[in-house]
């Protein structure tokens, strides 16, 4: 081998991983691009959720002493639930869109608004910020835990 062929190798060899970075560099610049696209458009909202719903329930969900969520329908005052025990999906949920509520500086005494829309979707609403969650999206184990409040 002369010394000009392996200084082609060598050539060809840099030229691809520089290719390589490249590409690399490129999707990296991509990704971020996107996601500081979909932080600085905020969270959307789903104000026309409420147009198409086939039955709304407000709720107050009350934590109680022994660490149990009392619900309450806030429209006639009744008891409709008491969750026992860890909860893990019903307080992750109630925590995000009361974290949402004090951001903006909202109490957190307001009602949340469980809309049942066609095909067994379900949704919670916010009414004070305008969040909605879209339960269906947690699978139906988690749908689950809200579901028995729409009776």
């Amino acid at each position: 081998m002369k010394t000009s062929e392996s200084m082609d190798w060598k050539d060809d060899h840099e030229r691809r991983s520089l290719s390589t970075g490249l590409g690399f560099a490129l999707f990296l610049f991509a990704c971020l691009a996107l996601v500081a696209w979909i932080r600085w458009s905020g969270p959307v909202q789903h104000d026309n959720i409420i147009e198409r719903a086939e039955h709304i329930r407000v709720l107050r969900f009350v934590d109680q002493p022994d660490g149990s969520i009392q619900v309450i329908d806030a429209a006639s005052g009744a008891d409709i639930h008491n969750f026992q025990g860890e909860q893990g999906f019903l307080r992750g949920t109630l925590r995000a869109l009361v974290r949402d509520r004090r951001l903006q500086g909202f109490g957190a005494d307001q009602p949340f608004e469980l809309i049942a829309h066609d095909a067994g979707r379900l949704s919670l609403r916010d009414p004070a910020t305008g969040s909605t969650i879209a339960l269906e999206s947690f699978g139906s184990n988690n749908i689950g835990v809200f579901a028995r409040l729409m009776r």
